[in-house]
Order: structure tokens, then sequence, then C-alpha cells
């Protein structure tokens, strides 16, 4: 047992002298064993669960040599969901955007990395992969459109039509527009390369029986 406790007190003097480093790097790791690598990583989660603003990124510095890219991505995630909750939050209270001071203040994030993160967002890697899980959920999205067409909803049945180039609009030629989806109602798939093996005839069916839904007297605009 005063073993163990030795061991574990001579641990804790290990991590203590890497935390008072200006930057901690991969070779600065090189004397700690398993069980210490362990150790200092539940240090470093909870001292950013317990810093704030500068103090926050100041620590991020340090250890950014040796943190794992997925670490570093949690955190971008974090800071993302931080700031536009924020923003949605701010605005419906004050109705206006919020300054970057507001923002700061209301998320414990600095206004250096809140503006960072405003501006370079689009091209990190973690706003594609969000942009991947909305696009993923289209032919959802469109089979609901579908149903509340067929229910009588006029617009839900125009966006449907106009989504699939099923308007029937075209003189003798119906072209359908380009998509990456498609439409499972029950076990029938209608995908966009289904719909262009359609003739302009067979589109117009479709297009009838949606209208046939509708309520009497009312027109697709």
């Amino acid at each position: 047992m005063k073993t163990q406790e030795l061991t574990l007190t001579h641990s804790e003097k290990k991590i203590t002298a890497l935390m008072a480093l200006e930057k901690i790097t991969v070779n600065d790791l090189d004397n700690l064993d398993t069980g210490e690598r362990q150790y200092l990583g539940s240090v470093c989660t909870q001292m950013l669960q317990n810093l704030k603003d500068t103090e926050r990124d100041d620590f991020l510095n340090k250890i950014e040599p040796i943190m794992p890219e997925s670490n570093k991505q949690q955190i971008w995630e974090y800071n993302h969901q931080a700031i536009t909750d924020a923003i949605a939050r701010l605005t419906e209270q004050h109705g206006s955007m919020p300054t970057k001071n507001h923002l700061a203040e209301e998320t414990g994030l600095s206004r250096q990395t809140i503006s960072k993160h405003l501006k370079e967002y689009q091209t990190h890697p973690g706003h594609a992969e969000q942009i991947e899980q909305f696009k993923i959920m289209a032919p959802m999205l469109m089979a609901k459109v579908f149903q509340s067409a067929t229910k009588g909803d006029i617009r839900a049945a125009r966006l449907y039509l106009e989504t699939v180039g099923a308007t029937g609009k075209q003189q003798n030629n119906t072209v359908v527009k380009s998509q990456n989806n498609h439409i499972q109602i029950n076990n029938t798939i209608l995908s966009q390369e289904n719909l262009k093996r359609l003739s302009a005839d067979q589109l117009k069916q479709i297009e009838h029986i949606v209208a046939k839904a509708l309520p009497e007297g009312k027109m697709i605009e």
C-alpha cells in the first residue's frame, strides 16, 4: 500500500512538472508509463472543463502538440455548438445579431476563438461532415413532402413536382432536374434514374395522381 502511494505521488509530481512547461511536446511524454499518460489525459480534461476565455486558449496552445486529432475535432465541435447555440439564443432574445463580445460572455470562449471560428468554420472538415449529415436526410424529407402533397398540401405538391422536374410545363419535352436523392414509398423506390426512364405521358400521370389528391378547385401555381 505504501509503495502504491509513493508511486502515485511520484506520478503527480511528474505531471505537475509537465504542466509547468510553456508547451508540452511528444518528447516530454517519453518518461511516462501508460498509467501516467492516462492520468495526464484526465488532468487535461478536467482543466479544459474549468478554464474559460484566454486561459482556455493558453492551455490548448500548451497541449496542442500532444493532442490526438480526434480530440481536436471534439474541441472544434464543442466550440461550434456553443457558438451557434449562443447566436440563436441571443438573436431570439434581443432581435439582433450578437457581437463577438456578447458571444464570448455567453459561451465562455475567448473573443479570439470566436473570431477565428466564424472566419474559418466553412473550410474545416467538421463543417463538411455536418453538411453531409443534412444531405443524407434529404430522401426522408422528400418522402414526407410527398405524403403531405397527397393529403392536399398545395405547397408541398408544388415543391415535390418541381424537385423531381415533373411539373409538365415543358412543350413535348419534360426535363428532369439532377438530384442526388430518391424517394421510397412502401417498397417502391422513385430515384432520379428511374424518373429519366419515364416518358412525358408517364410523368404527367404522376402529376395527375398528386393533383387528384388536392382539394377540388385548387391549382398548383
